[in-house]
């Protein structure tokens, strides 16, 4: 993997089952919420608490691998690219999203055991030039 300045790796729990749908063009696409709780001692003395959500993307056979394998509370590793979008609302403002496209999404072993079972995609190993491809747009994205 080349080096992107971009890039995160992100610990937390799923706040929901993740979601799966489909583009009109086929690909397969997933959205979870994860959940990262910071604790630590202000100046005072006392334990805070900061909880930190994101939202993450993945695409094709992650996405219904995420989908399929993980649920609503099981605590994850992301590995992806930050990714800050903007989109008009209804009453016309601006809004800004920041989101994680995933390139690798898994259990964390810390506090739960996994069975991992190989699926008959490319079965890792080197990868190819498209890992890092960027995502097919969505269709109401199309410039015409």
């Amino acid at each position: 993997m080349a080096f992107e300045s971009n890039f995160i790796t992100f610990i937390g729990n799923l706040t929901d089952d993740p979601e799966l749908r489909f583009t009109g063009g086929g690909a397969a696409v997933s959205t979870l919420r994860v959940a990262s709780n910071r604790r630590y001692t202000d100046r005072s003395g006392q334990q805070q608490e900061e909880t930190t959500y994101l939202n993450v993307n993945c695409w094709r056979d992650l996405a219904e691998n995420a989908a399929e394998s993980l649920h609503k509370g099981d605590r994850v590793i992301v590995i992806g690219r930050v990714r800050v979008r903007s989109y008009e609302n209804q009453q016309g403002q601006t809004v800004w999203v920041t989101e994680i496209e995933a390139d690798e999404i898994a259990p964390s072993l810390r506090w739960a055991r996994a069975q991992v079972s190989r699926t008959s995609g490319s079965g890792g190993g080197g990868g190819s030039s498209n890992d890092f491809a960027p995502p097919p747009p969505s269709d109401d994205d199309v410039p015409f």
